[in-house]
């Protein structure tokens, strides 16, 4: 039955993705609590910020640092995140919206219920988890159904798969083109869940993950041996400058040397933070994106700041 929606609804959202949701489903005012990292729509900033990151913040890691330091808390089972109990407390929302897909990306639905029971508090948790675009649109549906807004998150859904369709009927007619996504450079990881699915949608053929799988950890051999026509650095919580910057050193290993997108100069780098990473209504930002890189003179230039070429030697 879910909730009836009411101006003194209070939404606690501890994912980028479902703060974004909650804004296209109209409930801004209703959200109450937020994570550090959500940013999008500008105003999610000015909400009460109830999740914090646990890893060092006293000066910008790498890639290679941040990676340790995920590690070595995940091998000692210790949170990446810190709820802020007291506030959660004086908020005493209704709805709680978080995730088990990744214990990387946010508070785990079991971290979250744990809290709730110290603090007595009896709110609804919504745990999103898709792995696949159609698990993701089914996703806004759930939350409206939670929400009372229904007919809106519908309507958003229905848009946004008439964009799907027009990238796959474009797709129907081109040739199927190699692409390596790249989630992390240091280690090199393979985007999974929803990107293998992309990158078929847009006539291209996703090298070394499957459909729904988790991204997985490879080897610059392997990726050469995959033999990628196309690179699309998309790494996980990157924003485009530094994806970017990040991007240039791809050049510079041996065995990607050998490879056609070497050859061609097809390294792409992305704003995957809003486009990417998160499994939020920009998706299909992202799917249009992932299509232009793909085959940039058969689909429309995307909007400044979302994707570059990435300049070789």
């Amino acid at each position: 039955t879910g909730i009836t929606a009411t101006p003194s609804m209070k939404i606690v959202s501890l994912l980028p993705s479902a703060t974004e949701l909650v804004y296209a489903l109209g409930l801004g005012e209703d959200l109450s609590g937020v994570t550090f990292e959500c940013d999008h729509p500008a105003e999610a900033r000015t909400k009460p910020v109830v999740s914090d990151t646990a890893l060092p913040t006293d000066r910008p890691l790498d890639a290679v640092e941040i990676d340790a330091e995920v590690r070595e808390r995940m091998d000692a089972r210790q949170p990446l995140y810190v709820l802020d109990k007291e506030l959660m407390s004086q908020i005493d929302p209704d709805l709680i919206l978080t995730q088990d897909l990744c214990r990387v990306c946010a508070v785990p639905t079991g971290q979250v219920q744990d809290a709730l029971d110290e603090i007595g508090c009896r709110s609804e948790v919504i745990s999103m988890d898709p792995h696949s675009l159609e698990e993701i649109l089914d996703s806004f549906l759930e939350v409206g159904r939670a929400t009372g807004t229904e007919t809106v998150a519908k309507e958003l859904v229905d848009d946004l798969q008439g964009r799907i369709e027009a990238v796959r009927r474009q797709a129907t007619r081109l040739p199927t083109i190699r692409t390596l996504c790249l989630e992390w450079l240091q280690p090199p990881f393979a985007g999974g869940h929803w990107i293998p699915e992309m990158v078929a949608i847009a006539a291209g053929q996703n090298l070394l993950t499957e459909p729904k799988e988790r991204s997985r950890q490879v080897t610059w051999r392997q990726i050469s041996d995959a033999g990628p026509e196309v690179l699309v650095h998309m790494p996980c919580g990157y924003y485009l400058p530094d994806a970017e910057e990040e991007a240039v050193g791809i050049y510079r290993v041996p065995e990607f040397r050998e490879t056609t997108a070497y050859a061609s100069g097809a390294v792409f780098a992305t704003d995957a933070s809003s486009y990417f990473s998160r499994p939020g209504p920009r998706i299909v930002d992202g799917l249009e994106i992932l299509a232009w890189a793909i085959h940039p003179d058969e689909y429309p230039e995307p909007p400044a700041r979302r994707v570059s070429r990435v300049a070789g030697p």
